[in-house]
Parts: C-alpha cells; sequence; structure tokens
C-alpha cells in the first residue's frame, strides 16, 4: 500500500516555496521522493532553503511570478531539464488588507493576478507537456477557507481563492481526458508570515481559536500530507475535489 504514495521518478513544482505552506509542501513531495523545484522570487530564502535541505533533488528556480517572461520560463526550463512535468502545486499567493469600501483597484488587480491569473496561465504551460508526454499528471491549487467563507477586509483574496476552487473544477473536467487531476487543498489558519498579525492580537486570536475542533492552528507541515496524498498514486480517482486542512474549522457547528 504505501507503494502507492511514493513519487520516485516524478518531477514536481511548487509556487511559493522559499518559506511557509509551499515550503513545506515542498520538502513533503521531497520526502516522497520527487525532483522538486522550489520558485520563488525571494532569492536569499529561496537559497537558504535549498542549503539547509542538502538534497540533490531540491532545485531553485528563482521567479518573480507577476513579470510574465519570468512565469511563462518555468515549465519549459524543467521539461528541457527533466524531460517530464508531474506534479504543479500552485501555492504561492498574496493578500490585501483594506475594507471593502478602500480596497484600491491596484490592489484588486495584484491579488488576482497572483492568487487567480497565475496560477491559471501556469496550469495551462504545464498541462501542455503532461499532454505531450502522455502519462497524465496532478495539478494541487492552494485554496483557503476565503474560497467557503466570508472573511472582512479582504475582498480580493476572497474573491481570488472562490475563484481559483471553481477554476479547479473546470480543470478538472477539461483534462480528465489526458488523465490530469486537479484538486484543491485548503488550509485552515496555519501559523505563517501571512497570518503573525492575527496570532499576535489576543482578541483575533481568541476568535480563531474558538473556531477551530482540534484546538490549536495548522502548522505548514500539516498540509504536507495531503499534498503527497494527492499528488501520488494512491489518489488515482480523485480530482476535481477541496479538502480542507483546517482542524475542522469549516465543519464546527453552534
Amino acid at each position: 500500500m504505501l507503494e502507492q504514495f511514493s513519487l520516485e521518478g516524478k518531477v514536481a513544482i511548487v509556487t511559493g516555496a522559499a518559506r511557509g505552506n509551499g515550503r513545506a509542501i515542498a520538502e513533503g513531495l521531497l520526502g516522497a521522493g520527487a525532483t522538486v523545484y522550489f520558485v520563488d522570487k525571494l532569492k536569499p530564502e529561496l537559497e537558504e532553503t535549498i542549503r539547509v535541505l542538502k538534497n540533490e533533488k531540491a532545485k531553485p528556480i528563482i521567479a518573480d511570478l507577476s513579470i510574465r517572461q519570468e512565469l511563462d520560463a518555468i515549465a519549459p526550463l524543467v521539461f528541457k531539464n527533466e524531460g517530464r512535468i508531474d506534479i504543479l502545486v500552485n501555492n504561492a499567493g498574496i493578500t490585501a488588507v483594506h475594507s471593502s469600501d478602500s480596497h484600491t483597484e491596484e490592489d484588486w488587480d495584484r491579488v488576482l493576478l497572483i492568487n487567480l491569473k497565475v496560477p491559471f496561465l501556469l496550469s495551462q504551460k504545464v498541462a501542455h507537456f503532461m499532454i505531450e508526454k502522455g502519462e497524465g499528471g496532478s495539478i494541487i491549487n492552494i485554496t483557503s477557507l476565503g474560497a467557503e467563507l466570508g472573511l472582512s477586509n479582504v475582498p480580493g483574496y476572497v474573491a481570488s481563492k472562490g475563484g481559483l476552487k471553481q477554476l479547479t473544477k473546470t480543470l478538472a473536467f477539461d483534462w480528465a481526458k489526458y488523465n490530469i487531476r486537479v484538486n484543491n487543498i485548503g488550509p485552515g489558519y496555519m501559523r505563517t508570515d501571512m497570518t503573525k498579525r492575527s496570532y499576535a492580537d489576543p482578541e483575533l486570536k481568541k476568535s480563531r481559536d474558538n473556531r477551530i475542533m482540534l484546538d490549536r492552528w495548522g502548522e505548514s507541515e500539516d498540509l504536507a500530507g495531503p499534498a503527497v496524498f494527492l499528488a501520488s498514486d494512491a489518489s488515482a480517482y480523485i480530482t476535481g475535489q477541496d479538502i480542507y486542512v483546517d482542524g475542522g474549522w469549516l465543519a464546527k457547528g453552534v
């Protein structure tokens, strides 16, 4: 049974992989045997991550996803180096915290670009090579509780994650004939740079603590297992689905 979870011989791309959730997911795929391209624009953090790992299967790509030429170069580079791409994790994401009445058009465009347009464009590029190779593959989009719930003061973020959730289902439908599976992982409140303000504020932290069945915030490492599962043959009959890694947040009633 454990052989179904192995990623030996597979090649993966993970965006936003220099730190936080992306790094934990990339390290999980690496630990399962995949060759993993860690993509990020944070050069010092990315180089340090690769240095610490000391694993020849961990490879860095320094790229700013907001720059179209750099985004478009990622998949062709990996395919040229490896001759295949089996797994893509669209993890990179940003937010802009402003109330809906003061959320600027610039912030809206910036958030929608990174959180929704970039995953679509990179998935297209990767799917092209998966189709050419003819062996299928797995694309995993990282959404959020905001794909299901209204969250205050982040209209662009919530819109982008809700859009990404639905985009996943269409990509799963369109690419099933090529055996390309497309699924979502929706993190709950994880201890990352994006949530450190909430964690440090006693009132905000308490309101979030009260929603979590398992009585703790998530750690980035909690995402690694679900990512390996969705990337591997263990999930060969799963596509178009949402897996929420949220400690029970969405399921909790009154």
